[in-house]
């Protein structure tokens, strides 16, 4: 479970209620997010959702959805895709994975770890633009797969956390 405080009151959100919100489209996005943020929450304290900004390389929807059901960080003007987090040096697998999350004054930055979470078959296919529909099926085993890995995943086994910019 992922908590986090409107007013002083805990609300807390399961990744199955991150996916009724967002839909089935892209539950890999879903997961990163809720990974994510799960994370930032241990490292920042009691959070309060609407004093929480987020920015991060990864432009997916499922986890601008996540963020936004989470944090209300979309609508509250809090969130922004970041190109310029993203870690290059990585390579194309993992350079996009990183999250920082600013609570007050205190800011966290996580990307995710090299453990094989997200595979380059995945994003190859994924970028592709002339997928057939054995492709788009393929892409869908690897989103589910890739899914599985994320939540099977302990707070702290998925993203770490890395300097602040």
């Amino acid at each position: 479970m992922l908590t986090v405080h409107e007013s002083g009151v805990p609300i807390e959100f399961s990744f199955a209620d991150l996916m009724k919100y967002h839909g089935s489209e892209f539950p890999g996005g879903v997961a990163h997010a809720y990974c994510a943020m799960r994370h930032a929450v241990t490292l920042l304290g009691d959070v309060e959702r609407r004093a929480v900004t987020v920015r991060t390389a990864f432009p997916g929807p499922g986890g601008r959805d996540a963020v936004e059901m989470v944090l209300r960080a979309v609508t509250g003007g809090r969130f922004t895709v970041e190109p310029a987090l993203a870690e290059p040096a990585r390579g194309a697998t993992l350079a996009r994975y990183v999250w920082e999350f600013t609570h007050r004054d205190t800011t966290v930055t996580l990307r995710l770890r090299d453990a094989g979470f997200v595979t380059a078959e995945f994003i190859a296919l994924g970028a592709r633009t002339d997928r057939t529909d054995a492709d788009d099926a393929r892409l869908r085993v690897l989103k589910q797969e890739m899914t599985d890995r994320l939540l099977a995943g302990a707070v702290g086994q998925v993203y770490e956390q890395v300097p602040t910019r």
